[in-house]
């Protein structure tokens, strides 16, 4: 089920809120149990039973840990158990077409392909499943004896399928007690709204156009055509995956959890260092703290620690999708992280920041063509086409015709994808507090009239698209 469907937001969504606010607090998780598992069973019934084995094996090894703690050999034998398990029937779903097609391309081998279907948002709840276990070991959350309280963490519906991924620690005491109030209740329904709008509004439209550009061959473009074309693409997975993340965090909010921020404007960044701690912040953070600490982080000479970078973004690329280019697209991002901190980390801070942030903004559009492309073919021609060296000039009518059909749209993309909307906001609110005019006019109705406008252009979108998924259901 996806959050931008008439389904979700007229059928789905009033009916659980309506009975999950009606039931004693005793049924609370029950009633968000049963509906998460119907909202991911939506699609495809078969694949709960992949999450409830993930829940069950996890619930399981979560107490064998907890246990045996004091027996430190057998509890990291135990924890290393829990990762293979869970890496492996990740792996199997996700990877195992990827390895017979490279086994028969390498060694020129017949085996059958099993076309096994992925399963919407496995990485996501099989890392949260994952940091329960880790989590209850390293003392930050309390183990789970009741395994509906566990399932309802893993399964929870506002942040199944494209996160941001919550960790145990964040959420555990959440599971048992949480409240509700109107203030939370409107804030969390705002947050909806915007993400709504993002997805709607925004990503859809340039995905529109990111789509009708890189659905053509590059040798046959101008410059400027393909920058329009990537450009696009940078706003519509920017947008698409902040939408759902805004909405996630508002659906949880109004439920009475409190999830964390997954985005923080990247797009500003002024390095790439910066960028990556903007952007997908749950997985950044995860990575850092259940693999990059762990394998010995900066503690142990700068030789461990660019091979411990190496590893955490090649695993990055791994996580993102079965495809030699997404494997590329991380290792590219872990290579420029090495060099910012060998050579680049004192320039960048000195130079004027306009040169530092145009040079992030093209390292990372040249990432998401690696990231967006098919193929490396597609990838390296599309970025010749980028710089120049096709010999198809810089503009022509068709760049013409995207860049005045869809200019407008872009614009305001590029603006919402800076913080100006909200320092407008918060001079708003400031203002507000001092002024009754101001609270009324400005606070009061002008914002309020604001959200209900994108709710209502939202709203007509979706009633008018029959199919909105988000980029990254199927990872």
């Amino acid at each position: 089920m996806v959050f931008s469907s008439t389904v979700f937001l007229f059928l789905f969504l009033p009916a659980i809120l309506i009975v999950y606010f009606i039931v004693p607090k005793s049924l609370k998780n029950i009633v968000l149990l049963i509906g998460s598992l119907f909202f991911y069973a939506w699609g495809e019934p078969k694949f709960v039973l992949v999450m409830i084995l993930s829940i069950i094996i996890n619930y399981v090894l979560g107490i064998i840990v907890d246990i045996n703690r004091n027996n430190k050999l057998k509890v990291k034998l135990i924890l290393g158990f829990m990762v293979v398990v869970n890496l492996l029937i990740l792996g199997f779903f996700k990877y195992t077409n990827f390895i017979v097609e490279n086994i028969n391309s390498l060694l020129n081998t017949n085996f059958a392909n099993p076309e096994i279907p992925l399963p919407i948002g496995i990485s996501f709840f099989t890392f949260q499943a994952m940091s329960y276990v880790i989590d209850v070991y390293r003392n930050d959350g309390k183990v789970q004896r009741n395994p509906f309280d566990l399932a309802l963490y893993i399964s929870l519906f506002p942040q199944l399928i494209a996160g941001p991924i919550v960790r145990y620690q964040t959420v555990a005491e959440q599971i048992t007690k949480r409240f509700s109030n109107l203030p939370r209740i409107l804030y969390g329904v705002r947050r909806f709204i915007i993400g709504l709008g993002k997805k709607m509004i925004l990503a859809n439209n340039c995905g529109f156009v990111a789509d009708q550009i890189f659905s053509q061959n590059p040798a046959d473009m101008t410059t400027g055509l393909a920058w329009i074309g990537i450009i696009s693409y940078s706003l519509q997975i920017y947008f698409d995956f902040s939408a759902y993340s805004d909405m996630a965090i508002g659906l949880g909010k109004i439920l009475g959890f409190d999830f964390l921020e997954n985005f923080n404007y990247p797009y500003i960044s002024k390095s790439i260092t910066e960028f990556w701690r903007r952007w997908h912040i749950s997985l950044s953070s995860w990575f850092r703290d259940y693999l990059y600490i762990p394998l010995g982080g900066n503690r142990r000479g700068r030789f461990n620690t660019y091979r411990n970078l190496f590893i955490v973004w090649l695993a990055t690329g791994i996580w993102h999708g079965a495809s030699w280019t997404f494997i590329a697209w991380g290792v590219y991002y872990g290579l420029l992280i090495m060099i910012e901190k060998l050579f680049l980390g004192k320039l960048l801070k000195s130079i004027p920041k306009p040169i530092s942030h145009i040079y992030t903004l093209i390292l990372v559009m040249i990432g998401w063509v690696f990231f967006r492309a098919d193929n490396f073919s597609y990838a390296f021609s599309y970025l010749g086409t980028m710089f120049g060296f096709n010999g198809n000039g810089i503009w022509d009518i068709d760049a013409q015709f995207y860049f005045y059909q869809n200019g407008i749209i872009l614009g305001i993309a590029i603006i919402g994808s800076t913080p100006l909307l909200m320092k407008i906001f918060e001079a708003i609110q400031s203002k507000s507090q001092t002024s009754t005019l101001s609270n009324v006019f400005l606070n009061q109705i002008g914002i309020n009239t604001y959200i209900m406008l994108i709710f209502i252009l939202s709203i007509s979108y979706t009633v008018a698209d029959t199919f909105n998924p988000f980029i990254y259901f199927r990872f």
